[in-house]
């Protein structure tokens, strides 16, 4: 193979920016090569057709049309290969070693050195920094999810969709949070259930704005005998909406109300709705997470 030793190897830190990523393998191309070694990429090729024996497919690679234009997409260098009519191989770290033991000048030895100890940089670099990596990952996933949900509510608020899902009331707003809690125990066709920790009288008058026969059940923590005697004079006054309270099995934290087959969340008990600053959002999971676990 023909080579100039006029020239002098490039640097550790140059040679690393012609190190790519394909196919989850840090390669080098053709191209690259064969002007480190100051030859024609042409030459460097037909050299290694004659020895391909050397050289396995994951020494090297043809790349294919698609990873061609993500180079020439990424890399300004690359843009003659946007109209090029032959595709360029891939080097792998093993396919650079295997390489230069086909070159004999002292220049291509010493290229091959410092092309050799780039790709050992760089995977150190890569092994000592992977927890860095992997927290920037973390961050990443974790704003792409924040900006889909940041366009959820966007695209709620410009279709009004958001406003029958979620609602946030400040302090002081008890009428439209019981209110809006009133709409939608009254859409209630087959039932309601209620997880609150805090029951009372204000609760119950609550939950007699659904329909007549509609069956409600409260869980809460504790069933006393005050609140057993309150529930027994309320189903004797209004047998057509009568109302279950059993204690739950597992205590709660947070509070939940099911319309149906609908979970919505809420920020307080329901008999505060407004007093402090109260939210209740609808989630969109099965209500069986929640039932099981009382």
């Amino acid at each position: 193979m023909e080579q100039h030793n006029d020239i002098q190897p490039l640097g550790i830190e140059e040679i690393k920016t012609r190190i790519y990523e394909i196919r989850g393998l840090k390669v080098m191309l053709d191209r690259d090569l064969a002007e480190l070694y100051n030859i024609e990429t042409k030459v460097l090729n037909q050299s290694i057709k004659r020895n391909s024996n050397r050289f396995p497919e994951n020494f090297r690679f043809q790349i294919t049309e698609i990873e061609m234009k993500q180079l020439v997409t990424i890399c300004d260098r690359f843009k003659t290969l946007k109209h090029s009519n032959t595709l360029p191989y891939a080097f792998t770290e093993q396919g650079v070693a295997m390489l230069s033991a086909l070159l004999k000048s002292d220049i291509a030895i010493k290229t091959s050195i410092q092309i050799i100890e780039a790709f050992v940089s760089m995977r150190r670099f890569l092994v000592s920094n992977a927890g860095l990596f992997q927290r920037l990952e973390q961050v990443e996933k974790h704003q792409i999810i924040t900006d889909q949900k940041i366009d959820t509510i966007l695209n709620g608020l410009e279709d009004n969709s958001l406003k029958e899902k979620s609602h946030i009331f400040s302090a002081g707003q008890i009428f439209e949070a019981k209110s809006f809690i009133t709409e939608l125990i009254r859409k209630a066709t087959n039932r309601i259930i209620l997880v609150d920790g805090y029951v009372s009288a204000p609760t119950i008058d609550l939950l007699d704005a659904r329909q007549e026969g509609i069956m409600a059940t409260i869980y809460t923590s504790g069933v006393g005998n005050s609140l057993q005697m309150l529930m027994k004079q309320h189903n004797i006054q209004y047998p057509q909406k009568q109302i279950d309270i059993k204690k739950w099995r597992t205590e709660q934290h947070d509070r939940w109300l099911i319309i149906d087959n609908e979970l919505w969340h809420c920020g307080a008990s329901i008999r505060d709705a407004g007093v402090r600053t109260f939210g209740i959002d609808i989630i969109g999971l099965d209500v069986n997470i929640i039932l099981g676990q009382l």
